[in-house]
């Protein structure tokens, strides 16, 4: 029964992969929506591009600098959008050029989106759509439809939580590029019905899936039921591994929960993506839950997760997680690091202390990591 789950979850990925056909080559390949069954032909009305052809990190996130906005809004509108069918809203961002005297306007389109957060936030989390015609030439060309993972709630300890997942995506990106590209804003928000201001509060931006899989030159594949063998296991223990640095234990490959399934289109196995670290040990919300299926008795509790993979993969992910750990810790000494209070950046450091000492000690990451993984290959 196993393996004929593998032979068919295979057999779907196949499938889809060839009935998007030339899609694959797209300059920005679309995403997969999420589905009940059988996978369906995604659209799209891209040219076609060479395999080995990929598009570069847009000029956005090339500085990590926060970058300080207005956002001009009908907050009660949005505040009013909890439907996951919400309307695009007009909207407008002000912000200075890098280099100019004078303030811009950029008009734009925005909705809310989510669960979790639309149902429990103060102010709802927000999808941005950046026209192209509107952002020729400025600095947020490429941008797409992105994630604004803006304040849920109007006070400091929410802000602390929200800067400490745009760490967790940081760190993320240091240890591999396959991942999501980020850049932090400070944002104040503008009610366009008043011309009140709400609040000023910072916020980050996430490269969005479509321009992501363009950046990586494959696609992300909405198909549930990857297991061990269904993945490359270098670059699944390595993602594993940062879900277990940050004590993030809210993520499923198989039921693609807080996981995106990556392709290249150079045919290697697809590569799990993780997003949405809130629940992590790391932010350690209030709000945060633990699965009662898992073993964790609170979200600072570390349980590996990844799927089982050959032997000798695990010591080539200890060691880039071991190159990468000055600079890890260097991001709570940064500009955004010292956003946070030096006590909580101690508290965190000694936090990640306990996972190096788990990959650094063979005893340790046998029983902990190696031995703890879930299925077998």
């Amino acid at each position: 029964m196993i393996q004929y789950r593998r032979s068919q979850w295979r057999l779907w990925m196949v499938s889809a992969l060839l009935g998007v056909g030339a899609a694959l080559c797209a300059v920005q390949p679309a995403v997969a929506q999420k589905q009940q069954g059988a996978p369906k032909k995604p659209k799209t009305d891209k040219p076609d591009r060479a395999p080995d052809d990929t598009v570069p990190l847009a000029k956005f996130f090339e500085s990590e600098d926060p970058l300080p906005i207005t956002l001009t809004l009908n907050i009660k509108r949005i505040r009013g959008d909890k439907d996951d069918k919400a309307p695009w809203r007009d909207a407008t961002i002000t912000y200075t050029p890098p280099g100019a005297s004078a303030p811009e306007v950029l008009p734009l389109k925005l909705k809310t989106h989510g669960i979790w957060r639309l149902n429990h936030c103060d102010f709802p989390p927000i999808r941005l759509d950046f026209s192209k015609d509107n952002t020729k030439k400025t600095i947020f060309a490429g941008l797409n439809k992105p994630k604004l993972t803006n304040f849920c709630r109007d006070d400091d300890t929410y802000e602390r939580y929200l800067l400490q997942e745009l760490q967790a995506y940081r760190i993320y990106w240091l240890v591999t590029h396959d991942s999501h590209a980020v850049r932090a804003l400070k944002v104040t928000y503008v009610d366009s019905a008043s011309g009140k201001p709400l609040t000023t509060r910072y916020a980050f931006i996430t490269e969005d899936p479509a321009r992501m899989s363009a950046r990586l030159g494959g696609k992300i594949i909405d198909i549930k039921g990857a297991g061990p063998d269904d993945t490359k296991p270098e670059a699944m223990v390595v993602m594993s591994l940062f879900e277990y640095l940050i004590g993030n234990t809210d993520w499923s490959i198989s039921g693609l929960h807080n996981i995106e399934l990556f392709t290249r289109t150079d045919g290697t196995d697809p590569f799990p993506i993780a997003r949405d670290f809130d629940f992590a040990g790391l932010v350690n919300a209030r709000y945060a839950t633990v699965d009662p299926k898992l073993r964790n008795r609170t979200v600072r509790d570390r349980n590996y997760r990844g799927y089982c993979a050959p032997n000798e993969v695990y010591p080539k992910a200890f060691a880039i997680f071991d190159a990468k750990k000055d600079a890890i810790y260097g991001l709570y000494h940064d500009k955004i690091g010292s956003l946070l209070p030096q006590d909580l950046v101690t508290e965190t450091l000694k936090y990640f202390d306990e996972f190096y000492k788990t990959i650094d000690n063979p005893k340790n990451a046998k029983s902990d990591i190696i031995e703890a993984c879930g299925g077998k290959r």
